[in-house]
Order: structure tokens, then sequence, then C-alpha cells
């Protein structure tokens, strides 16, 4: 059936979901397109449509159906077909179901309906998913593989088959849809192969041609728009799961894709930013947008322009004397313009950081702070009077790290820091740029550390400090997604550049020095760590996005460290684990293998036999040693663990307890009593504990040898003794690790299995 492009009477049925209700102006913008190119327009919303929501889409169509949550859009599609009816419907030339998923247009669609218009078919789309021969990745496809077909996001049906027993059959007797896969493999994937078969003729308006990828629209999508003249993309190109797109590209579909329609069309790109930074992920959205900045470190610009009317300031929180000509190194990359504050905690540091740094060109301005709350009570608290009246700030403080040995490893830290923020003159004038040419971004990190005692911190990004942001963030009024199983684009050596306005939310808060926990603290799972996470979030609830900032010399370096650790990983994966193949290949043999591996060590016996040397650790002198270890003094009562003898230790304030040695160890309902010499008493629970174990439900289970708790408490006065109690299994029989595996399954934390508590 060949359309007369100028006499088209045309239904498009548009399909929304937004948990919130919210229409977002990517939606209305291809609403007023398809509009043009239309008899009319059916709005369907599953689960709820707020006001002004309504009001937006009021302005283009009166039909419009709210529906409850359920079918996703096969059912949604299905209530449209069902209010219209059969009759109503074939007096239509051509009927389109198309939903959300998709933005644009890209190019007028007029150009895409005059070309299909031309064509002599009975249905068509405008992109394909190539047939994938390999199996049903879904389970749910009745041929068995995945045949090619026209993607759902869109799909236009003419008279001819509207009027066809075949296609109102398919929707009178269209089963329930419970989930995604369901929706693939009863709608998307059998619908072309389906109506095909019956005679159907069908095509589409934009593809690249059998064998280039088997999903164009999202892995080859800058072709598509610039060769093909594809008039959408989808939304998902932007925070789709990482597998997805390393499997088959170098990760660049999204950031160029973004860089064609930023530089080459009308496309208006803060659409796009407006509705993934409200709804998805910002670790997924930093992977495929590849939000790295490397800065130039040698060469300079002209950044005059941006110095007459951008104000721009640096914060340095100074705690370490012998540090200050370290300090002083890097403060000389500021341009002159830039202001200095330096928050102190004593008249004596005050004075020497004003002699040390009369040398700078800048206005310095030393604050005098209260010793709380360490360097983020410094910038939440010692600069909120002044801090909104930047535009761009960059946020360090003296990084010293004693507890790692050799010392090198946390100096390797610091300088990791320093010089992927504040090399040279000539980087600050890059990051400087480019915060003035990508007004998006609100937050410049150096990554994570990677080396020496830090190496864990790739996987392990969240530690003991997912639950205690979690409360931050509620109290913060955050709605963007926060998960324990993506990582935060967080400055975890909290040193940073931000743009302050992003951070409004967080500093309206008026923050006080009595909001934070007094010294010692512990070293993780405090108000502190959770602080450090949220800023990237806060970031984006603004509107804003995270990312990571290098210098030439920092990139260089991590491009090193991550290809040596990989590497070596590879080479025993492939050599002595399950071999080699695709990264996704390799990582589900990986985790197989770990899996088959504990099973057989619990059905040979390795988690077998008592508990053995259940020892208490005081903390003296900031360690744990087997000199200072107290084994257990009352053995009556085989939960209550009893330690006495404490007195000798003096004041302390935390302690590590050890309920065994070996591997396969489960607690649960501890409580600890801990009696000071004064008799009085303070309670402590497992939620209380840092540990290197795994939390599944009300379950604190070792998989690891050597369990470790640590527990601390507020006053550091002398200790009388320490009572446990608590129900504790050393014994994991296959049947019982095999259930410990489907929770993990569950809740997705393999990445958590080798946790280990680095001090």
């Amino acid at each position: 059936m060949v359309l007369q492009s100028n006499d088209v009477k045309r239904l498009i049925i548009y399909f929304i979901f937004d948990k919130n209700g919210i229409v977002d102006d990517y939606i209305t913008y291809m609403l007023e397109d398809l509009k043009k190119n239309s008899t009319e327009i059916a709005v369907v919303c599953n689960g709820k449509l707020n006001v002004e929501g309504r009001k937006k889409l009021e302005k283009i169509t009166s039909t419009i159906i709210v529906r409850e949550n359920k079918g996703l859009d096969v059912w949604a599609y299905k209530t449209v077909l069902d209010y219209y009816g059969w009759e109503k419907l074939c007096s239509y030339d051509e009927v389109i179901m198309m939903n959300y998923t998709i933005m644009g247009p890209v190019y007028p669609l007029r150009e895409m309906f005059e070309t299909m218009g031309q064509k002599d078919l009975d249905f068509w789309g405008i992109t394909k998913y190539h047939e994938y021969k390999d199996g049903d990745p879904f389970g749910t496809i009745e041929y068995g593989y995945i045949p090619e077909h026209i993607q759902s996001h869109f799909i236009a049906v003419r008279n001819r088959m509207l009027r066809s027993i075949e296609f109102q059959e398919y929707w009178n007797n269209m089963q329930e849809i419970h989930d995604y896969r369901e929706a693939v493999g009863c709608h998307e994937a059998i619908f072309t192969k389906k109506f095909s078969e019956a005679g159907f003729a069908w095509d589409v308006y934009a593809d690249m041609g059998e064998g280039y990828n088997n999903h164009p629209i999202l892995c080859a999508t800058r072709q598509m728009l610039e060769e093909k003249r594809c008039p959408i993309f989808k939304r998902r190109s932007f925070f789709q799961d990482y597998t997805n797109i390393i499997n088959d590209t170098a990760g660049e579909s999204a950031h160029e894709a973004y860089e064609f329609l930023d530089k080459h069309t009308d496309y208006d790109v803060n659409m796009i930013w407006d509705n993934i930074l409200r709804l998805e992920n910002q670790a997924d959205i930093k992977k495929n947008m590849q939000l790295n900045y490397v800065m130039d470190a040698q060469n300079g610009i002209d950044i005059s322009e941006i110095l007459s009317k951008r104000k721009i300031a640096l914060v340095l929180h100074f705690y370490f004397e012998g540090l200050a000509d370290y300090c002083l190194h890097y403060m000389k990359s500021l341009p002159k313009e830039a202001d200095i504050y330096v928050t102190v905690g004593s008249e004596k540091k005050k004075a020497l950081i004003e002699e040390k740094f009369a040398c700078l060109p800048n206005k310095v301005e030393v604050i005098l702070i209260e010793n709380r709350g360490r360097d983020v009570s410094a910038l939440l608290v010692g600069t909120k009077k002044f801090i909104m009246d930047y535009d761009y700030v960059c946020f360090v403080h003296d990084k010293k790290v004693v507890q790692l040995k050799p010392e090198t490893i946390g100096a390797g830290f610091s300088y990791k820091c320093f010089e992927n923020l504040l090399p040279t003159k000539e980087f600050v004038e890059h990051v400087l740029d480019t915060f003035e040419r990508n007004p998006r971004i609100g937050l410049l990190t150096p990554p994570p550390p990677c080396h020496g005692d830090y190496y864990i911190t790739l996987g392990l990004e969240w530690g003991m400090n997912y639950e205690v942001t979690k409360e931050l963030a509620e109290k913060l009024k955050l709605t963007v997604p926060i998960v324990k199983e993506k990582e935060p684009v967080a400055p975890l050596g909290t040193m940073f550049w931000f743009r302050p306005k992003a951070m409004k939310l967080l500093f309206e808060q008026d923050w006080e020095y009595k909001d934070f926990p007094s010294e010692p603290n512990k070293i993780d799972g405090t108000l502190l760590h959770a602080v450090e996470r949220i800023y990237s979030y806060v970031v984006q609830q603004e509107g804003y996005y995270p990312g990571w900032i290098f210098s030439s010399h920092g990139a260089a370096m991590e491009i090193t460290n991550l290809n040596y650790m990989l590497r070596g990983l590879n080479e025993e994966i492939f050599n002595a684990g399950p071999g080699a193949g695709k990264y996704e290949e390799v990582v589900r043999n990986t985790k197989k293998t770990f899996v088959e591996w504990r099973m057989c060590r619990s059905a040979l016996g390795y988690t077998e036999g008592s508990i053995i040397n259940a020892k208490l650790y005081p903390k003296k002198n900031m360690e744990y040693s087997e000199k200072n270890s107290l084994v257990v003094a009352n053995e009556s009562d085989e939960n209550l663990y009893e330690y006495s003898g404490l007195e000798k230790y003096g004041n302390i304030n935390e302690v590590r307890w050890d309920p065994g040695e070996k591997a396969g160890i489960i607690i649960h309902d501890l409580k600890m009593t801990v009696i000071f010499q004064n008799e009085r008493e303070v309670q402590l629970s497992m939620k209380d504990a840092m540990h290197n174990g795994i939390m599944l439900e009300n379950e604190l289970v070792f998989l690891g040898p050597d369990p470790q708790l640590y527990f601390n408490w507020k006053e550091t006065l002398p200790v009388k003794k320490i009572l446990i109690e608590a129900d504790i299994v050393d014994h994991i029989t296959a049947e019982r690790a095999e259930h410990i595996y489907r929770k993990m399954r569950k809740n997705n934390i393999f990445k958590r299995v080798a946790r280990k508590i680095f001090r």
C-alpha cells in the first residue's frame, strides 16, 4: 500500500512512562513534530501524570489516557486500540505505535514520512534489530532465537493490515505482559516475523545493513544519524549497561552521537541532560558519555575573557604543618585573579600560612575554624558565607596518610589528587575553559586511587558507607537514583573542582561544626564519608553531572596502572582460571568458578571445626597487635564471650574482635557491652560494626579467612570489661553455601565477596 503524502489519515499512539509523572521537554518536542504529520494523536501514560505534564500534553492533543502501570508499552498500545475499536481504527490509512524511549526528531519527520509513504508496504519502522542466531537471551521467544525485527519504539501499520483478521486477532488475544523479557519475547521480537510470514510487506527507514551490528541505533548511533539521516536516537544510548557497548564497540557510541547532535544539528542537547540526570544513575551516564576530561598541563590558552566575567577561588584546608611548602607549590598554579582561602585549626597554623603564602600575588585569607569534621566541615561550614559568590572553585587539603605502610602509598594518593587538579598554570587555564564550554559540568574529581592498599577501591567504592550516604540523601531529599550496585562518581580523596551553584542544595543546609563527629573519627561509615560520596549526587540533583579530571601526566599514569593490573588479572584468569574470551564471558565464567570453588571447600570440610581463638584486640597507638590481644575469660556460656583485664591498656575507644581464624563463619544477633572503670556501660550491635564480611539480610557471613569486626564508641576512657553475646555458626554445609549463593545472586553482591577493610 502506497500513501499519498498530501492526504494521509494517520493516528499516532504515543506511550509514556515516568515514575514521577513528569513530561520532559524532549517528549513535547517530538509530539509537536508528530502533530504536523498526523491527523490525530493519542497519548497513553502508564502510572501517573502530574498536573504540569497534563497541561503540556493538552496543548498537543485532547486524547490522553492514564492507566495502571501494568503490561509495559504492549498493553498501553492495546488499551488505546481497544479504546478506539477496530471499526474506527480501520478508517485510518496508517496507525503508528511509538514510545518515549526514543528522542528526536533530529531532522524534520516529514522527510521520513514522505520517503516511506512512496513504498508499497503494509507495516514499517524506523530501525531494525538484526537476527541473533545464538539463542534466546530472554527465554521468552517462541523461535528459540531473535529474528530480525522492526524495533517496537516505532511501528507503523497501514490500512490493509489494520483490516486483517491476523492483526486484529493478534491484539485481541495478546497475553498479559509482566516484564521486559515478556514484552520482547511475546511482542517485539516476533511481531515482524509473524506478519511477514502472513504475507505482509515491511521495511525500515534507516539501517546500517546486514552484518554491521545487531543493534545499530545503540552501537552505531552517529553513523545512523549522520549517514542514514535517522531522525531518532535512543535515550538509553547515554546510560545503557556498558557491557553492551564494550562487547561491540570501543566505547565511542554515546559520545560520538552526542558530539554530532551538539555540533551539527539543531537538536537542543539540554533536553537529553534534563531527562537522564533526573532519572538515571550517574555511573552509567559517566561511562557511556566518557565524562573524563584530560587537560593540557603545558600549553596555556587565553582565558582573560573568562577571568573578566567569572569569579574564581581556591579553598585549602591546612592541618599538617610540615606540608606548607608542598601546598604552596600547587597554589602557584592559580591565576593571580583567583582568591585563596585557607582554613586552619589554630593560631599557630594561621601565622605559618600567612608567612608562607605572602609571596603569592593572589588575595589570601586565612580562616580559623573549629577542629571538628576535618576537611568536610572546613568547606561546608568554614566557607558558607562566601562560597556561593564564586563561579568556579577548587577545593583541596593537605592530604597525609599515616595508617598505611610504607607511607609512600598515602603520599601517592596525595600526589594523584594534586597532580590532577593543580599541576600548572596552563592546566588551570584549561580547567576554567572546560567549565565555561561545558555548562552542565558540576564537579570534576581525580579518579579513585587503585595502587597499593587502595586497589580494593575499584569495585568497593562504597566501602561501609552506602547506608549512611542513603540516610544523608533522604535528609537532603535527593531523588536521583543511588544504588549499592553502582559506584558513585565521587571525590574519594575529597579534593575537586566544582561549580558552587551545582552544590547549592548542600550548602543551603546551613551546617554547623557540631553536626560533624568529633575526633578521633572512625575510618569509615561516618557523616564525613557520606558527604564525600554525596557531593556527586547533589550535583546531579541540581541538573549537572560529575566527571573525572586528569592532567596529561596523570592520565598517562592511570592508563599504565589500569592496563598493568588488568593484564595481570587476565594472565591468571586465562592461564590458571576459567580461560579467555570476551569481557562479559570472562566475568561470567570467573563468577561461576568462584561459586564452584566455594562449594568444593564446603563439601571438602574446609569450613568445618569449632571456633578457636576468638580474640579481642584493643586499639593502641593507632594499631592492633597480637601482643595486645585478649582471649575469652569465661567459656561457661557458648554464646557469651567475656574479656577482662583491659585496664592495663588505659584510655581506649576502639577494639577489633576476631570470632575465629577460618572461612565459613556466620554471625547473628550480636550484642557488645563495654563496661568502663566507672561502671558506666555502652551497648553496641552488629550494625555499629565495620567488618570484612557480607551482610545478607540479618546474617553476617564471612566467606574468607580471618574474619574481623571493628567497634568504637565516643568516650575515650579506661575499660574494665567487654562482653559479647553472639549466635555463631562455624560450619557452612553445601546446602547452606548454595542458599547463601542464591541470596548473593539476588542482591548482586559478587563484587563484595573479597571485601577487605583497609586501614
